[in-house]
Parts: C-alpha cells; structure tokens; sequence
C-alpha cells in the first residue's frame, strides 16, 4: 500500500488560482469547481475547500488566515467578501 502526501497547501494554491481565474462570475466559479473535483480529492481536504470558500485561504486554529498576506494564497470570490445582501448570500451557498 502506497500512502498519499497529505498536502493542503498545494491544494490551497491550486483552488485559489482556479478561483481568482474564472472572476467574479459564480457560474465560472462553479464551473472550475466541478471540473477541478475530478482531479482533486474534495474528500480529503474537505475542511480546507471550505475554509478557502468561506474565508478566501486557509484557517489556522483559532480562525486566522494562513496566507502570510500573500495574495497569490487567497481569494477574494468567497463568503467573507460578498455583498451583504441574502441573495449575495444564497447564491455562495449554491456554489
């Protein structure tokens, strides 16, 4: 049995590139994450694809970003930066 690298970083960059590529278009956005979820293992780093969506990079214990002001490590198409309407909202949590 062969074991996998557990590597949430790679996977983190390779989100948030995907991500700030396709805009702020939330069907672009969805789009790149349906394809990306055939070669990525979504399972795995399930609490990191949720924090990059919700936060824009990944969260240390505690709820700071780990991103060391690198703006190539975040995000700005996620939850925390949406308008602050319910349908803004809504239309995240579809993605």
């Amino acid at each position: 049995d062969e074991k996998e690298k557990f590597e949430p970083t790679v996977f983190r960059d390779t989100i948030v590139q995907g991500l700030n590529e396709a805009g702020s278009d939330l069907e672009a956005i969805a789009k790149f994450l349906d394809a990306a979820g055939s070669r990525l293992d979504y399972r795995r780093y399930a609490d990191t694809l949720f924090d990059i969506l919700v936060a824009g990079s990944m969260l240390a214990p505690g709820g700071t970003r780990i991103d060391d002001n690198d703006k190539t490590k975040m995000t700005h198409h996620c939850v925390f930066f949406a308008e602050e309407d319910h349908d803004a909202i809504r239309n995240y949590a579809q993605v």
